[in-house]
């Protein structure tokens, strides 16, 4: 499946066919999930999910860039980014290991 994207509406018809929960109930489920690990990211907490990885808020300093096309130095703002790390479980199964045995 090289190449495809999975969506939302995906998420929910997963929680749909697996759980038996109507779509309706299903889509509110991976909404409310979703919301979740939203909130406690623009609150600055790191969101780990066992088994598959930490999502972490890390802040970047004021730096200096350089424009490529014309070399012209220019200021950074200092900002916020989105760090994702996957646990070792998910690192093994996507090397074909199937379950590791760390579990973080």
């Amino acid at each position: 499946m090289a190449g495809r994207t999975v969506t939302r509406a995906d998420l929910s018809e997963a929680v749909y066919q697996k759980l038996g929960l109507s779509r309706t109930e299903s889509a509110a489920l991976v909404q409310k999930v979703l919301d979740e690990i939203c909130a406690g990211l623009e609150r600055g907490e790191p969101v780990k999910l066992s088994s598959f990885g930490s999502f972490l808020v890390r802040s970047k300093g004021e730096r200096v860039g350089r424009n490529p096309k014309t070399g012209v130095e220019v200021p950074i703002e200092p900002r916020r980014v989105l760090v994702f790390k996957p646990s070792n479980v998910l690192k093994s199964r996507i090397n074909g290991g199937g379950e590791g045995e760390d579990a973080s």
